[in-house]
């Protein structure tokens, strides 16, 4: 018995990096679901970026018609369109 107690008292640190490496392996696969499952989502933060970009995007391109129609208008103010804007509307 003697014999085994050093090697006894050694075992813990040897086996240290085997436990720490089995836990790994055990985690590894809920780890990866859970990427894929972050991946496959979309967060709310991400949804409200998404948002305001399309609505900003909107903007920009009603304000451009906007533009144009007044343009057109100033040279020529009798045309039909020339009224009030119909054009474009971001959010409908």
């Amino acid at each position: 018995m003697r014999k085994y107690l050093p090697v006894l008292a050694l075992l813990p640190l040897m086996t240290a990096g085997c436990i720490s490496t089995a836990t790994s392996i055990v985690k590894a696969p809920f780890q990866v679901a859970g990427k894929a499952v972050d991946w496959t989502t979309t967060s709310q933060e991400e949804s409200d970026r998404n948002y305001g970009k399309k609505m900003r995007k909107q903007e920009a391109e009603e304000g451009k018609q906007r533009k144009e129609l007044a343009k057109r208008c100033r040279k020529d103010p009798q045309r039909s369109e020339c009224g009030q804007y119909q054009g474009y509307r971001a959010g409908n």
